[in-house]
């Protein structure tokens, strides 16, 4: 098979492995989240002991993705892949030896740094070729999020049954086999993509400044967005649902019909990406998204639940529009750059900002943050209007005719 056609197809081994990649990246990711309560019970520590030594993962996870990208560009994505994949592994088997706090937040750091590889190298890697590149986004979202899914519903259980070395080591390991996977089936690159002849003409200085600035500035918005609603829902339906969601069973069967509902929104919206102009998809799905949160802000019971099951399907929804926005825009030589400084200050930006609001609305509750919410939702509905429409640079973005 070759490597043309690999990339075309998504039951290929290349497009199976990278959305095994970037479901391994969250899953590996979360663990330690999910399973801290376990390992502070081992260790006879309390539970938010641990939870600063998160940080140096999380910190990676932002601040790598600058480093990843460019090596992802001029090394070639096929070996950061396999790094990529190889690194993950070792990482979590090196957790899995730790012993104290110290020990698992250094590891948990290296382990950030490997995690940082897979947006800015795997998905421009898993576009590059791809015929319907929003519904091959699409799909690789849907990965993403059955990998945090996995380590939601199996990291306690394992962690509890089989010790949490165990909630790491199954994850490293299925990591280690899809690195030998991925060098015996994955055809590998012919020469970095840094180093290949263009085929868009790049973006006047400006375009691309003011290009840039709205997807990181939009990434910003729908990063804060998300983390706040998959977070908080939990809590806010078993508050303004009690009658509802008093029973956990009942509360978790909710939780599901939301989060599959709208993790499926990604694959619609990919196939709607690849038939219509990216801006006239992207700006009705942020703008419905304001009379939502405010509707949630004063709902309750079934009313409420119906209301979360509209926004997170929006919220899902908008996903793939900040990686489109780079096929779109960027020529494939410099993706995985674009991808990797995008990351890094949305990441570090929103993250920010939620630690920052989170204190700020806890006192004056739900109401108040799902209102915050529907005013940074039309904050990035404004910036969004700003985005050069793809006519207006079609001619920027042509083929460059043959010498």
């Amino acid at each position: 098979m070759t490597e043309d056609k690999d990339n075309m197809n998504h039951s290929s081994p290349s497009a199976i492995l990278l959305n095994i990649g970037h479901a391994m990246d969250h899953w590996i990711l979360v663990v330690f989240a999910y399973s801290w309560g376990v390992i502070a019970g081992v260790w006879g520590v309390e539970w938010t002991e641990l939870t600063p030594f998160n940080y140096g993962a999380l910190f990676m996870f932002g601040a790598g993705s600058i480093v990843s990208g460019r090596l992802g560009d001029h090394w070639g994505r096929w070996i950061m892949m396999v790094i990529f994949f190889a690194g993950m592994g070792v990482s979590a088997l090196v957790i899995a030896l730790c012993t104290n706090k110290w020990q698992i937040g250094a590891a948990l750091t290296l382990m950030g740094a490997f995690a940082s590889i897979y947006h800015p190298v795997g998905i421009p890697m898993l576009v590059q070729k791809a015929k319907n590149p929003g519904f091959t986004i699409g799909v690789n979202g849907l990965a993403g999020n059955m990998g945090i899914a996995i380590a939601a519903g199996l990291s306690v259980y394992i962690a509890q049954r089989f010790g949490w070395q165990t909630a790491f080591i199954i994850p490293g390991v299925i990591c280690l086999v899809c690195a030998v996977a991925f060098v015996v089936l994955v055809p590998r690159e012919e020469e970095a993509p840094a180093k290949r002849k263009a085929k868009m003409l790049d973006l006047p200085p400006s375009v691309m400044a003011r290009v840039f600035a709205i997807m990181t500035f939009t990434a910003v918005t729908g990063s804060i967005i998300f983390n706040f609603t998959t977070n908080g829902n939990g809590e806010l339906l078993s508050i303004r649902a009690k009658s509802l969601a008093q029973d956990p069973t009942m509360l978790a069967v909710m939780m599901f019909v939301i989060s599959a509902l709208a993790s499926l929104a990604q694959l619609v919206v990919g196939k709607l990406i690849d038939r219509y102009p990216l801006k006239n998809i992207y700006l009705p799905i942020v703008l419905l998204q304001v009379p939502l949160f405010l509707i949630a802000s004063q709902a309750e019971g079934w009313a409420l639940f119906a209301t979360a099951v509209g926004f997170m399907l929006l919220v899902f929804g908008a996903i793939p529009f900040t990686d489109a926005m780079i096929v779109r825009y960027i020529d494939d030589r410099m993706r995985s750059r674009v991808t990797g400084v995008r990351l890094a200050i949305g990441f570090g930006v929103s993250s920010f900002v939620v630690a920052l609001i989170g204190p700020a609305v806890k006192d004056a509750g739900f109401p108040v943050l799902l209102t915050v919410l529907a005013g940074v939702a039309f904050c990035g509905f404004l910036a969004l209007s700003l985005l050069p429409s793809e006519q207006a640079v079609h001619a920027a973005t042509a083929p460059k005719p043959a010498e």
